[in-house]
């Protein structure tokens, strides 16, 4: 299924409960999420319940934002095989920081899977789910000028937010070219799966294609840089951020996250 940069940027215009918290509480709810995975211990098989609590309160805010099943589906299938991959080799890799070893399994070539392998490689990928829920539910629910303006006041460095509202601009621009340069590649029958030309040709295109791309963007750079600079552009030159004031409701969702936050953590103490 191919799916452009413009049909995912659509995804966060939507209606709905989710869509109208504010930026700042978007960010800072994803941040808080990730931040408390990836600070759980790394062998307690404990973090799987209170991960599980986490992942649970990502996909209810998913569900009440009403995203589509299909896009989620596709953004999950891109990011899942890193984690997986990395997930995969830690039962046969002895980790540094555990004293000893179960084996479960001996293999030849005096490979072996241990029981610690297996757990640390669970966790990693549990926290690797829930990290990249809280992603994709954050960028599905805000649009990138939405994340910019909003990380603009949060405290963002002018600098920073200058260039990524630059990089917002132009990367429908250059995702465009990018479309029109494959377009004339398909007019003139390239394929790149084609199995009846050789492949150090078919990587002699990708690379001709990769080249014309860096070219036209470093073209478009020039030609947009010389326009700020007519336009009164310099070295004290910022990025205009209106001021918005947090609701009730904002601070209810930062509220209720902190709960879901603290109930995960209380599993250890309670034992649950």
């Amino acid at each position: 299924m191919h799916v452009s940069l413009t049909e995912l940027e659509r995804e966060a215009f939507r209606k709905s409960p989710v869509h109208g918290i504010d930026g700042r509480v978007k960010i800072i709810v994803a941040l808080l999420l990730i931040v408390y995975a990836v600070a759980l211990p790394r062998m307690d098989v404990l973090d799987f319940p209170k991960l599980a609590l986490i992942e649970a309160y990502l996909a209810a805010l998913m569900l009440l934002a009403r995203l589509e099943l299909s896009y989620l589906a596709f953004r999950f299938a891109i990011a899942l095989p890193f984690g997986l991959g990395i997930a995969l080799f830690q039962p046969f890799l002895k980790q540094p920081f555990v004293a000893d070893f179960t084996v479960l399994y001996a293999f030849p070539l005096g490979l072996e899977v241990t029981r610690e392998g297996l757990l640390f490689g669970a966790i990693i990928f549990a926290k690797f789910l829930v990290c990249i829920t809280a992603i994709i539910l954050l960028s599905s629910t805000a649009s990138m000028s939405e994340l910019v303006s909003s990380a603009r006041r949060l405290g963002m460095p002018r600098e920073l937010a200058l260039l990524f509202t630059m990089m917002v601009r132009y990367l429908f621009v250059f995702w465009t070219m990018l479309g029109r340069i494959r377009t004339a590649q398909k007019t003139r029958c390239f394929d790149l799966w084609n199995k009846n030309v050789p492949r150090k040709w078919t990587l002699h295109q990708v690379g001709y294609t990769i080249s014309s791309l860096f070219i036209r963007s470093y073209e478009q750079g020039e030609r947009t840089y010389q326009s700020m600079l007519c336009r009164g552009y310099n070295a004290d030159a910022t990025v205009y951020v209106s001021k918005k004031k947090i609701g009730a409701s904002d601070v209810l969702v930062v509220a209720l996250t902190f709960g879901v936050v603290i109930a995960a953590q209380m599993m250890l103490s309670s034992g649950l």
